[in-house]
């Protein structure tokens, strides 16, 4: 699955590690109690509804906060910190001196002193959670409570603190980054869940959590964006709400309300040149919370459906060539054999359109609509195949793992075409050079013009080209027909990579 990623001059950091300019963070932290540090988060909720206006019209938010403050909680969590052993030394100087004269250096000894047993440091984090039932359920981020030891929950009153409880682990989705832990008590105020499929841009929510410890916090903004995938790590499944709520380190799993007190998303990211808050923070969106929150609270994990397919974007180049009215949809770039997409008649080429009834913007819409589905159950996939849509019933499988799509699938005498590309039958001995699988076949490229738009499109010398505008290509002749028949469109490309394909679009040099 192709999810967007935040350019190479930004830097992305999960416990507060830098490796550029600007980073992605979850907006939890993790601590030694040696050594402050930064890391984890919290959550997000859902119940029975809440109906509540702002009172009599002022220009305040008092009355939603006295209805969602109960149902936000601090979330407290311990663990061990990985430490490798030191190794024994005596101290420098005049003591160093005095124990040596007595019992000799270690190093000198034949059979030298073990190191001396030293406790394991504490890590020790902070993160917020969502009451989501009144006997005790409560939601949070999986990297808030992932290797933790012990969860203490402080329950509070919206001002102080009233009760601090041990809390069990029900289960985490690392894929969605969601978790569902439980603490021994009734009569909670769980926090009503609204359909975050009518979120619309423009929205006021609030967001509610305990930012750097402070204490519980609510901040004011408005949904900015919808849709956004960060690509930021272990989360494969993402969709979330981008807001410009204030949040900081320690808000994550914290709530995100509209102005009825009904949750539509967990805080759980954002992205930062300082570690603090910027104006762009990201919330898992209410709807996906419930699916994994109901199956962690019933099961334990989270099953999803598998549709069996490698999908990647449609670009602007792609919809020209494939001659689409719109730049949208996943475009197959191929089926894996007798999964539940080969079984229904999928094809390579084909663009998926919509999905249950519901519009595939992109290849991350896509695996999100599939995993939200039972494996076992018929999904009816609206297709684009040849310039004519199609409709078509699958039967889904069940995910071994994320493999709903993925992202690049980069994969005789020469002969330089107006590609940029110097290409040759491929061979044996070429397809042991280029580690291609022994049934690959088309035309190996063994040079590309640095300055040509082969390049610019990313294409690599030991990719195999095996059609050319949707026409195999066995040859250099094969090749020089298929760019002769070329319109003014870009030409479209199926191009192998270590045994992957996937569709390339490239403008000719002269075009």
């Amino acid at each position: 699955m192709d999810n967007s990623r935040f350019s190479p001059g930004r830097w992305f950091a999960r416990t507060g590690v830098a490796v550029g300019a600007a980073a992605l963070l979850v907006t939890g932290a993790w601590h030694m109690s040696a050594a402050p540090g930064v890391a984890a988060q919290g959550v997000a909720a859902q119940t029975p509804s809440i109906t509540h206006a702002i009172a009599g019209g002022r220009d305040s938010y008092a009355d939603v906060v006295k209805i969602i403050a109960p149902s936000v909680v601090t979330i407290r969590v311990e663990g061990k910190a990985s430490v490798s052993p030191a190794q024994f030394q005596f101290p420098d100087g005049p003591s160093g001196d005095f124990f040596r004269r007595f019992f000799g250096d270690p190093g000198d000894r034949d059979d030298p002193a073990p190191a001396p047993r030293q406790r394991a440091p504490r890590q020790r984090g902070l993160g917020s959670g969502v009451v989501v039932s009144n006997d005790g359920y409560i939601l949070t981020n999986n990297h808030v409570v992932d290797g933790a030891d012990t969860i203490q929950v402080d329950l509070t009153d919206g001002q102080n603190v009233t009760e601090t409880i041990t809390a069990k682990l029900v289960g985490t989705d690392k894929a969605s980054d969601l978790a569902v832990i439980k603490i021994n008590r009734s009569g909670l105020h769980p926090l009503a869940m609204a359909n975050s499929e009518n979120v619309e841009v423009g929205d006021v929510v609030l967001a509610v959590g305990n930012p750097l410890g402070v204490g519980q916090t609510v901040t004011m903004g408005i949904i900015s964006a919808k849709g956004r995938s960060t690509g930021s790590g272990s989360g494969s499944y993402e969709d979330f709400l981008q807001t410009d709520a204030p949040i900081n380190q320690g808000n994550s799993g914290g709530a995100l309300v509209n102005l009825k007190g009904e949750l539509v998303g967990i805080n759980s990211q954002i992205l930062s040149s300082t570690g603090g808050n910027i104006g762009i923070g990201f919330a898992i969106p209410s709807n996906m919370a419930k699916h994994v929150m109901d199956q962690l609270r019933t099961n334990g994990k989270v099953t999803r459906a598998q549709l069996g397919v490698f999908v990647q974007p449609v670009t602007s180049d792609l919809a020209e060539s494939l001659g689409l009215k719109n730049v949208n949809g996943a475009l197959i770039g191929s089926v894996t054999a007798d999964s539940a997409a080969d079984r229904a008649g999928l094809k390579r080429g084909d663009v998926i359109m919509s999905f249950n009834g519901q519009a595939v913007h992109d290849t991350n819409t896509l695996r999100n609509r599939v995993s939200e589905t039972a494996p076992g159950s018929n999904a009816d996939v609206t297709i684009i195949r040849d310039g004519s849509e199609k409709h078509v019933s699958v039967k889904l499988d069940q995910a071994s793992g994320d493999k709903i799509a993925r992202r690049d699938n980069e994969s005789g005498s020469a002969d330089q075409s107006s590609l940029g590309v110097s290409v040759a039958p491929l061979t044996p001995e070429l397809a042991s050079r280029y580690k291609l699988p022994r049934d690959a076949h088309g035309i190996v490229v063994q040079d590309v013009d640095p300055d040509g738009r082969a390049a610019d499109a990313g294409i690599q010398a030991g990719d195999v080209i095996e059609e050319v505008n949707r026409q195999p290509v066995q040859s250099v002749e094969d090749l020089r027909a298929a760019l002769g028949k070329s319109t003014d469109r870009p030409v479209l490309l199926l191009v192998n990579r270590e045994g992957s394909s996937r569709f390339v679009t490239v403008r000719p040099n002269n075009g």
